[in-house]
């Protein structure tokens, strides 16, 4: 049932002085614009809204499969995940386009790596520990060297669930400094509880949320072996922390969820203008390949990034004058046309929680 989290929606409603702004489309001024402690109190309910709510109504969703992991019961074997390369000793794994379940373990998003002389570097670390165990095992037949470093894009849970494991290989763990907030919130001590619940027994009392080893503020580069990395901050965008991995030699692009590719993006509590300025300036690296957070890689790297940047421009577009004039949210919604993004994964299942975080944003913008 899609419409579950909106209960919550209606709460937030502001009823319309007459039924003539309702029909046209909300266009009308419906009232005085909410006091600023009432705009950030809807904007909290937002965020603990897609903390708590959103994993236990995703639980309800049916899944599919996810792309190269073999499903097994609890207690039997570590599930197989096959690598996809994307140029020399550059790799992928590629979560399913599903919601998080204990089916498929959190696999829903992607994680990468670059195999050098010196050693792996791993970008994001997946969404629960058996499946970080299983990239470690795919990462160790295709080298003998060792893992030395994760990248964290943000911290999400389908992103970071995983990284105690790399944590007790001594990998050294790199994030931006916006994202440690995060684990001292209560935001996110509520969805790791909530986690327990929902993806037990993948998520469970041992695991926990890891700091970085080196929190970074600005575009960093490093190199292992002779191969050079470059590591670039695009937040506030998806999160505050976002950031992107650039391989200069091979002129892949690991984007995090900056890029979604072949399903609906999932907006949160994102700053959809940063977002789609951080997408602007990616466009300036001219990747060869760009590997996204969800969905497969593609050598039109322009192209999808174009894809996610139309998506919240629409967004906005569709949510802009209801949301400055404090029109009725169900109103805008139902009045736009989804009709270029509804045949895509997981509209049903997003698309309309994306738009009232769209709408609510719009409002914490205005002066």
């Amino acid at each position: 049932m899609p419409g579950a989290p909106f209960a919550f929606v209606s709460s937030f409603r502001r009823k319309p002085e007459s039924s003539s702004a309702a029909k046209s489309g909300g266009r009308g001024r419906t009232g005085p614009r909410p006091p600023p402690g009432r705009r950030l109190k809807q904007r909290i309910l937002s965020l603990l809204l897609c903390a708590i709510v959103w994993p236990s109504f995703a639980a309800s969703l049916p899944h599919g499969k996810a792309v190269g992991v073999s499903r097994v019961p609890t207690g039997a074997p570590l599930p197989e995940l096959r690598p996809i390369k994307v140029a020399p000793n550059t790799y992928y794994v590629q979560g399913g386009t599903e919601m998080g379940s204990p089916e498929n373990r959190n696999f829903i998003s992607n994680a990468g790596f670059v195999i050098t002389d010196a050693g792996v570097v791993v970008i994001d670390s997946l969404g629960s520990p058996v499946m970080a165990k299983a990239l470690v095992a795919a990462i160790k037949k295709l080298t003998a060297q060792p893992i030395r470093k994760v990248v964290v894009t943000h911290y999400h849970a389908d992103h970071i669930y995983g990284l105690q494991v790399f944590k007790a290989l001594g990998a050294q763990i790199v994030a931006h400094a916006a994202g440690k907030p995060y684990l001292s919130s209560d935001i996110g001590a509520q969805r790791l509880a909530s986690s327990r619940q929902t993806l037990a027994p993948w998520i469970d009392e041992s695991t926990r949320l890891v700091p970085a080893d080196e929190w970074i503020t600005k575009e960093t580069e490093f190199s292992l072996g002779k191969q050079r990395f470059v590591i670039k901050p695009v937040g506030p965008a998806h999160t505050a922390e976002d950031i992107a991995l650039y391989v200069p030699a091979t002129g892949v692009l690991f984007a995090g969820d900056l890029v979604f590719q072949s399903r609906i993006p999932f907006v949160g509590n994102a700053d959809s203008r940063g977002w789609i300025s951080a997408l602007a300036a990616l466009t300036t690296v001219a990747p060869k390949i760009i590997v996204p957070g969800h969905g497969p890689h593609s050598d039109a790297a322009l192209r999808e990034i174009k894809f996610t940047s139309d998506y919240l421009l629409y967004l906005r577009a569709m949510m802009s004058s209801a949301a400055l004039n404090l029109d009725e949210f169900d109103a805008a919604y139902t009045a736009a046309d989804w009709s270029a993004y509804e045949s895509y994964p997981l509209f049903r299942a997003v698309n309309r929680m994306n738009a009232y975080n769209i709408y609510l944003s719009i409002q914490q913008e205005a002066p």
